[in-house]
């Protein structure tokens, strides 16, 4: 399907659903045109991708329209032709993307890290754990553990930390939900069961005191296993029928004024995110579609 076409299925404004998993916004409408993103659920329902595209909205007069899925599923977008740019947090897929051809001009946004959570009591006795050691316990509990299970970037760094643990997670407790971060989390309160999520997620949603951080190396410098770090890849225009003047403004925009923004973003008055892209090439920092206001 042709990317306008994509558009018009879906439709305009407000948010949608897809598949029960995907949802749809658009900020700030305009003449000027719109920007199809195909993004991560965490960026969204952590509360900083709305700021952000309001932000651009703002800056540029152009209209951006999510396309909320998980990183597999928003790289699947972006090879079908289906969206201009890329919000992602899966440097594996991410580099299987760029190397088909699909997407250029891969940038670091931004940064956080995973946490692993699960009832305040522990049954497994996880808490001041590494990850490893965290699910090594977890198994041997067989203690409730909800999987997205949706090749997003949370479920790839799940599956990367069982592997380094040396389990095969199966059974009655492993569970997947198919579920975006913010329902997945959701479910893990409800049922009292551990849960990887990113950290923008869990201060968003994860609130209600029903899950506790048991595993939390904090934002400033996490371990490998627990980095969590975004990137913009606009869509390539030689390949595929994308707006690419539209989506070299947003990352842009992203790695440059864009940045104080994420800087500035708190939930309940706790960093959410980092920022990476402070040193972005000046090209990217400064562009501007012929004819746009400065």
């Amino acid at each position: 399907m042709r990317r306008r076409q994509y558009v018009r299925a879906l439709g305009l404004g407000g948010a949608a659903s897809l598949a029960g998993c995907t949802n749809r916004t658009e900020e700030r409408p305009s003449d000027l045109g719109s920007l199809t993103l195909a993004t991560a659920t965490t960026a969204y329902d952590s509360g900083l991708l709305p700021v952000l595209n309001r932000g651009y909205a703002d800056r540029f007069g152009a209209a951006v329209e999510s396309v909320v899925r998980g990183t597999g599923a928003s790289l699947r977008t972006a090879r079908d032709g289906d969206c201009d740019v890329v919000l992602v947090h899966a440097r594996p897929l991410e580099d299987e993307f760029i190397r088909a051809g699909h997407g250029i001009n891969r940038r670091r946004v931004m940064v956080n890290d995973f946490l692993v959570v699960g009832p305040p009591d522990d049954p497994a006795g996880v808490a001041g754990a590494g990850p490893v050691s965290a699910f090594e316990s977890i198994a041997d509990a067989e203690a409730t553990f909800l999987s997205r299970g949706d090749r997003s970037g949370t479920h790839i760094r799940e599956r990367r930390i069982w592997d380094e643990a040396g389990v095969d997670p199966g059974g009655e407790w492993y569970l997947e939900t198919g579920q975006g971060m913010g329902d997945t989390l959701t479910t893990a309160q409800q049922s009292g069961a551990y849960t990887l999520v990113d950290r923008g997620t869990f201060l968003a949603v994860g609130g209600d005191g029903a899950l506790a951080r048991h595993v939390d190396a904090g934002i400033d410098d996490p371990p490998p296993l627990l980095r969590n770090e975004y990137a913009v890849i606009p869509v390539n225009p030689a390949r595929h029928d994308a707006a690419y003047p539209l989506a070299m403004s947003y990352v842009g925009y992203l790695t440059g004024p864009g940045q104080s923004r994420i800087e500035e973003f708190r939930v309940d008055g706790e960093r959410a995110f980092r920022p990476l892209a402070r040193s972005a090439d000046p090209e990217f920092e400064q562009y501007v579609p012929s004819g746009w206001p400065e």
